[in-house]
């Protein structure tokens, strides 16, 4: 069985780790192979088994996306997955304007929203990606969702609070 995924160029490096390092451990503890075709951004996974192919893949992804292998380790857990949103077709100055709102002044917004729900959130090019259990990641999303979608701040800091009681 074979996974491809293609990641940043800028991502090669932190994937492939200190002397392979990070390639590696997803290899030893997925059962994979990961194989990176030179001078390109595509990456293919082979496996055995399709449950640890995947979590090859969703980790590869996940550092294609911007977390560090250690955060997108987590992915190794059986509650844990990996989401993400993307804002293909929107144009530059509107992709800075809206990941600056999730981001927040000085990271707070991001913050609080990992705060909130437990997840993991990772903003990177065009995407905001969430690590976290099923339920963690789908309310991180709606509260990215709602940010995107121009509500303001104050609202979704109070859906913030709702959803933590």
């Amino acid at each position: 069985m074979a996974e491809y995924v293609k990641i940043p160029k800028q991502r090669i490096p932190i994937l492939i780790g200190t002397d392979g390092a990070v390639k590696k451990e997803i290899e030893r503890r997925t059962g994979s192979k990961i194989d990176i075709v030179p001078g390109s951004t595509d990456i293919e996974i082979t496996g055995k088994r399709a449950q640890d192919l995947m979590k090859a893949r969703d980790i590869v992804t996940a550092i294609g996306r911007g977390f560090e292998p250690g955060k997108a380790m987590l992915l190794l857990g059986d509650d844990c997955v990996f989401d993400m949103l993307t804002l293909k077709g929107e144009t530059e100055n509107t992709v800075k304007r809206l990941m600056a709102r999730v981001i927040g002044r000085r990271g707070s917004v991001r913050r609080k929203i990992e705060r909130s729900t437990g997840a993991r959130l990772c903003i990177f090019g065009k995407t905001v990606s969430f690590i976290g259990s099923p339920e963690q990641a789908r309310r991180a999303r709606e509260l990215v969702e709602m940010i995107l979608d121009g509500r303001p701040l104050q609202k979704v800091f109070v859906a913030m609070t709702e959803q933590k009681s």
